[in-house]
């Protein structure tokens, strides 16, 4: 029975991307967002994780591939992510689409305050009908705060998007029991239950050299991304139609099993947190949230802590008793400001508003 995605994130390497070649590979990408525009017009939001902007870069600079030190593939990915974003520009274009970049850094994704405007942002931009496309901000991260490689940025913006299925393009068909390269007995694994160390050592290096990222880097990415509730494919680029199919159950490549559902996953991120205070609200508020909506800041009497937004705070009802948790929406200096009031006069008192909640239905847990 074909799976109901509502959101998917596809991450696509340099392999795919220059079809092998030193060049970013025109046909190729328009391959690519014709089967993204498929799904897009199916109902399936679709978040592009893009490799290729070293790539780009030496295809400017003609320079030949080889190994150098961080400063100078920082540049390489200055120079080249311009000309990554032109070439996608250009496909959708064809579409009537527009994109949007974003550049991420491993900061941005784990700082609770950044990754809450990250996700609002990407929310904004696939509400619009507008292709977001990511890929790591080479141009300024330093090791301490790099992400590494595209294949993990994707999965940790699949967790970040709350994504049912994350599609790994890449030049190979996808896990198998040894390497096909050297072994011709070698099998494709359609499916795997759970990551384990076994598994783990069946993955070798990157075939092209191109790209950053080998199979061993995609299971660490798939490990990530079931272990947050996404459902995971690794799949080759060469195969026709292999997002569509992907995306609707169609045997591809290697599939990997949800681990946990993702409300599972942020009730024990949510709860793993220490609370940086307290919010009261009133019958209303609580009957509400017990119901599975958004606390609103119309139906809050007290607010108590000194947080900052995207903290973890309790929900707590008339009686003091703390009965649910979540990531607040607004410091708690804001918030003092504008708890009881309606939707209408918050922009009025802050200057900006991020929605007339405290605490939106999918980072509220009830305890």
């Amino acid at each position: 029975m074909e799976t109901q995605r509502k959101r998917i994130i596809v991450k696509v390497g340099t392999s795919t991307l220059t079809a092998g070649t030193a060049r970013l590979n025109q046909r190729r990408m328009l391959e690519i967002a014709q089967q993204i525009v498929q799904l897009q017009e199916g109902g399936i939001e679709v978040v592009l994780v893009s490799s290729g902007a070293q790539a780009a870069g030496r295809e400017q600079l003609g320079y030949e591939t080889s190994p150098k030190p961080l400063p100078y593939k920082q540049m390489l990915a200055a120079v080249g992510q311009t000309h990554l974003m032109l070439a996608w520009e250009q496909v959708f274009r064809m579409f009537d689409l527009h994109v949007a970049q974003v550049l991420l850094t491993r900061a941005d994704i784990t700082d609770r305050r950044r990754y809450l405007n990250a996700r609002d942002a990407l929310g904004m931009i696939l509400s619009q009908g507008i292709i977001p496309i990511i890929n790591e901000n080479d141009a300024v991260a330093t090791e301490e705060i790099r992400v590494g490689d595209n294949d993990n940025l994707s999965a940790r913006v699949a967790n970040l998007m709350n994504a049912d299925l994350l599609i790994i393009i890449t030049d190979q068909r996808g896990l198998f029991t040894a390497d096909p390269r050297k072994d011709p007995n070698a099998q494709l694994i359609e499916q795997v239950a759970q990551i384990t160390d076994e598994i783990k050592a069946l993955a070798g290096g990157t075939r092209t050299g191109l790209g950053t990222g080998g199979m061993a880097t995609k299971l660490q990415a798939a490990e990530l991304a079931t272990r947050s509730g996404t459902a995971v494919v690794i799949a080759q680029g060469t195969r026709p139609n292999v997002i569509v199919d992907a995306a609707h159950d169609v045997s591809v490549g290697t599939y990997f099993a949800a681990q946990f559902s993702a409300i599972d996953s942020r009730l024990r991120w949510i709860l793993a947190e220490h609370t940086q205070g307290n919010i009261t609200v009133d019958d209303g508020a609580a009957k509400a949230v017990r119901a599975g909506k958004s606390l609103l800041m119309v139906g809050i009497g007290n607010i108590t802590g000194d947080f900052e937004r995207s903290e973890v705070v309790a929900v707590c009802d008339s009686q003091q008793r703390e009965f649910a948790r979540g990531l607040a929406r607004y410091n708690a200096q804001d918030a003092q400001h504008i708890l009881g009031k309606r939707s209408d006069e918050i922009e009025s008192i802050l200057g900006y508003d991020y929605g007339p909640m405290m605490i939106h239905a999918d980072d509220l847990i009830v305890l």
